[in-house]
Formats: C-alpha cells, structure tokens, sequence
C-alpha cells in the first residue's frame, strides 16, 4: 500500500451495449462534486480556509469519460453508476476498472483518458463505484440498514453488474479487469467467476496491493482514520488537504476525484459538522479488512489469464509473489515517484502499463502464451 503501508510499519504499526449519456448540465456539474480518497500518507488537519482556493476548483468528469449513467443491477439490489468510454470497433477490448475502500471510480478518470488515447480507441474503459460508495445506491432497503462490505459480495456486485450491462457473453467485448487496493481483491475473484459464465477475459491487472503487507499494516487502519479530518468547508477544502497531505499527489486528478468521495453533511448532523463529509463509511468497514485481502496472492497467481502487478515499491513483494516473479508467473511493473494512489499520482505512466499489457495479450499469435499463463 505504498506510502500507507511504509508508514504503519515502521511503526509496527488501504462499446457498452447502451449506456445513455448524462441527463443534463447540472447532473455533470454535480458530477464534478464527487470522490473518495484512500487514507493519506501524509497526516493533517483539514485546512482553515474560508474561502475557497479556486486552484482546486472541482473539475468534471464529462471530459474524461464519454457516459455516465445508472445501471440497474437487479441481482444485487444496486443502482450502479457507471463510466464509460466504449471501444470504437467492434472487436475492442474494454478494461473494467474497480476503485479500492474509500474512492470512487473517478480515482481511474485521468487513466481512463489516457488508455482511450493511447489505444486510439480500440480499448475502451469502463469504471464503476461500488456499494456504498460514490453514486451507487442500494434499491433494495429490506434487511439491514448498514452496508454488506463482505469480499464476496463485492465479488457478485460486480460480477452481477458485468452481466447486467453485457448479457450475453458470446457477443460482449473481451474484458481486461483492472482493480486497485481492495478492487485488486475483487476482480481476481471475479475473473475465475466470469470465465465459468463464458466471458473473455485477457487479464487482471492489480494495482499497488500485497496480501502479507496489507494484512500486517491493517491494525493500524484505526488510528490513521482517527487523525483524518471529520470533514472539510468545500470541496476545494477536500481536495487542496488531499494534495498537501500527499494523499493525491497529482492536484488535477485530484481535481475530478475527489469530489465524488465527500458528500453534503445530513441536514441532522451535530452542530459544528463540517459542511462536507465522508460519503464511505470506512471505520464500518473494519469487520471485513482482513477477509478482503487474505489469499490474494494465491488467487492472483491461479487466475485462468495474464497477470500484471503495479507497485508503487518493489519493498512490498511478499513471499509467495517473490516465487510467482521468478517462475515468471506474472508481469511486474514498479511505478517510481508515485504513492498508494499511482493510478491519479503519475495516470500516463501507468496507462503506458495498461495499454502494452493488453497489447501484448490481446493480439497473442494462436499457440503463444499470454503473460504469466502456464
């Protein structure tokens, strides 16, 4: 986890069939009101500031993706905003993107951007906000009121919402899944899944996550959020504390994400509640951050598919991988001058990543393995 996992141990001590575009105008101005953010590296207070710095104004998402729309997902009782820039051919790939705790598919905006331009659009990008996160809803209110943040129903989330966007996999787009932090964990589950339901899949990319690291770091998780701000004034508030805690270290990504990870505070809130507030509830998540990571190397190195891992510092590698690499299991990439964030902090250069990864497995010759197939 980058600079999260430095600092806690050291210590000892996180062409879619049809989607219709934007409804109007001030749907995508709100649109640039939205982001969530994992822990930061670096530690403060939220700035004083009363009036707003406009050199972190919001920037909105309309330039980054084509669509955005609603998509009902029946299956797992969600409404699930979703990001789309399609392939322009028929026979493109589309790279489906999953953020990890706390942000929200607009982390992968910038990214999104760049593969889009770097494939000349035969590789189009579809991101999503999980539940309980960014614009996506629950429709079933039966049960109970708090979140199921269960690894495996966060698994069938997406596996439910693939389908309900590409129902029938012999006509759907080959797919390359690409998931950071907990998203890694999520769509190295997912793939096995979607394969038994007869999708192409031509890879997992997991990006900046290592179970042994993860899970050694995770006692600490308490504490980092017990020094984030409770909330921010603005959102130009929420997204100049991101970039001055390192959190984001590039401010115009930070620009479009962090907006979709804070919300308006409820109109009941204490008095002195700051005017925005977290939209993930993180500290509820805590009963599910060890299961969200356990077995991840084994399952990444299983996956029926080729393999990517982008780190932010080779330093994380734990055993299992370190024998993975050297069996040529997977591909590694480490990402110099980055943090947890890599996929905003440095977007072109991990785009450079994506784009080569899926070239070189896409376009295989009949007979040759993909990267880290056996």
């Amino acid at each position: 986890m980058s600079d999260l996992y430095r600092s806690a141990l050291q210590a000892r001590i996180s062409k879619l069939p049809m989607l219709p575009p934007e409804p109007d105008d001030d749907d995508e101005e709100a649109e640039a009101a939205d982001s969530l953010g994992s822990l930061p590296s670096g530690i403060g207070p939220a700035p004083m500031q009363r009036t707003p710095n406009v050199d972190f104004a919001p920037i909105s998402a309309a330039s980054f993706f084509e669509q955005a729309t609603q998509v009902a997902v029946p299956a797992s009782g969600l409404d699930v905003r979703a990001y789309y820039t399609p392939p322009r051919f028929a026979d493109g790939t589309v790279m489906v993107c999953h953020h990890g705790a706390g942000q929200s598919a607009l982390t992968f905006a910038c990214v999104a951007k760049e593969v889009t331009d770097m494939s000349r659009g035969e590789c189009g990008v579809l991101a999503l906000d999980c539940r309980g996160h960014g614009r996506t809803v629950r429709t079933n209110q039966s049960g109970s009121a708090e979140e199921d943040f269960a690894i495996e129903t966060l698994t069938a989330d997406f596996v439910n919402t693939i389908e309900a966007i590409f129902p029938d996999p012999t006509t759907a787009p080959t797919l390359l899944l690409a998931g950071h932090s907990l998203g890694g964990s999520v769509i190295v589950r997912a793939c096995t899944l979607l394969q038994e339901q007869k999708y192409k899949i031509t890879g997992v990319a997991v990006l900046d996550i290592v179970e042994e690291f993860t899970l050694e770091a995770l006692p600490m998780m308490n504490n980092l959020l017990d020094v984030r701000p409770e909330g921010f004034d603005s959102q130009e508030a929420a997204i100049e504390w991101h970039v001055k805690t390192n959190a984001i270290r590039n401010p115009h990504s930070a620009r479009v994400s962090v907006p979709a990870i804070i919300k308006p505070a409820p109109d009941d809130a204490p008095v002195g509640t700051p005017a925005h507030v977290w939209q993930a509830p993180l500290r509820l998540t805590a009963p599910y951050w060890t299961s969200w990571f356990t077995g991840l190397s084994s399952k990444f190195l299983s996956a029926r598919t080729a393999r990517l891992l982008v780190l932010a510092g080779t330093e994380r590698l734990d055993k299992e991988l370190m024998i993975g690499q050297m069996q040529g299991k997977f591909q590694l990439v480490v990402i110099p001058g980055v943090g947890h964030m890599l996929q905003e902090d440095d977007p072109t250069r991990l785009a450079e990543v994506l784009v080569e990864f899926w070239r070189r497995n896409e376009r295989v010759i009949a007979g040759v393995k993909k990267v880290g197939e056996r």
